[in-house]
């Protein structure tokens, strides 16, 4: 007579964690052997974030920690949904630009929990301040925008044409639930005279591999320390179309010369003279290969984050209601011509804010 079958294990699932939760993340550091079993770091939960719950950890050595984990759901006031599995993208993006971009401008990863869907990275030392913040307090220097340039031209160099990173970052899912539906089609939903533009923009954008693109490379995610730049949250990173990351860039100058017009004049500026500095930091080769296209395209979406952060998923905070029409009403009508050049576009925009202004 044949055994009956043993009845399957279920595997056991590890107990949720929210590391905002300072007890609940001290007994896991200890348990897991990240820290002595009677150590007392401190830890404080880090605003700001919206896709991530984000923790510093200062131990007793004096050595800092920042601790993230995934949200299912994004921390804004429309529903949107995307896998907490993309931490593990942005750990990638941690070792992959550490070798990429210039030294000092990456944190270190320290290590990667995939249970719990988490990762630990070396804090940015104090003092720091956000460039974000630096920014909308008017402090627009010429050193900050050539490192921003800089760093951005330095990857899209370092990874053109790379193989390698085409196969590593080749997955575009986050890319594609985080910023082009988001972005491009929750707009062209929310703005059907450039659905068409949008939509021709998103098919676009999916055929072309060229280079790493970073996907978030903004303002609110640089770090000034000691006069330097330092990069953070590569979760959306993937290889496709380089002039993505022109164009959000691009918004955030943009965006902040609209809002703060005794200022406009330095923003805009800012903007020309990050386009110059990038295109030369790119290298002969890169530019060889992108010269005939990526300025039309960095302008094409340009035109379409100044939009999307206005109508789309996760639009600019610091716009009030009247300047969000505005911008939209600018953008709108650029659109059906956009011109080739960047510097051209600054232009025409300025122009098109200052006429909705005086109506």
């Amino acid at each position: 007579m044949a055994k009956p079958a043993k009845p399957r294990k279920t595997p056991r699932l590890p107990d949720a964690l929210d590391i905002e939760d300072a007890p609940a993340l001290l007994g896991y550091l200890r348990r897991t052997g990240r820290i002595a079993a009677a150590e007392q770091p401190r830890i404080a939960v880090l605003q700001g974030g919206v896709s991530n719950r984000t923790v510093r950890v200062e131990r007793e050595s004096g050595e800092a920690w920042v601790l993230k984990q995934a949200l299912a759901k994004l921390r804004v006031p429309v529903d949107w949904f995307s896998s907490p599995d993309r931490i593990y993208r942005e750990a990638l993006g941690l070792e992959w630009l550490a070798r990429l971009a210039p030294p000092g401008s990456i944190a270190p990863l320290l290590f990667e929990d995939r249970e719990y869907r988490l990762l630990a990275m070396r804090a940015v030392p104090q003092p720091h301040e956000n460039w974000k913040t630096m920014l909308l307090d008017g402090r627009v220097r010429a050193d900050h925008v050539l490192q921003f340039a800089t760093l951005l031209a330095t990857i899209h160099r370092e990874s053109h044409g790379r193989g390698d990173l085409a196969a590593v970052f080749g997955d575009r899912g986050f890319f594609e639930s985080l910023r082009l539906e988001p972005y491009y089609g929750y707009s062209a939903r929310q703005a059907p005279a450039a659905a068409a533009f949008l939509d021709s923009l998103i098919r676009e954008t999916l055929d072309l591999r060229i280079a790493l693109v970073h996907g978030d490379y903004s303002p609110k995610n640089i770090l000034v320390h000691e006069g330097r730049l330092v990069l953070l949250d590569h979760e959306v990173i993937h290889f496709g179309d380089p002039a993505f990351d022109l164009g959000f860039s691009l918004t955030h100058f943009l965006g902040k010369a609209h809002h703060l017009p005794a200022l406009r004049r330095e923003f805009t500026s800012a903007a020309r003279e990050y386009w110059r500095v990038y295109w030369e930091a790119l290298g002969e080769s890169a530019r060889r290969a992108w010269a005939t296209d990526l300025e039309p395209r960095a302008v094409r979406h340009t035109l379409a984050c100044l939009l999307a952060r206005v109508v789309g998923r996760s639009p600019l905070e610091y716009l009030d209601a009247a300047e969000r029409i505005r911008q939209r009403n600018a953008v709108l009508r650029i659109i059906p011509h956009p011109p080739d050049r960047i510097t051209n576009l600054i232009a025409i925009f300025e122009e098109n804010i200052c006429l909705s202004s005086s109506v």
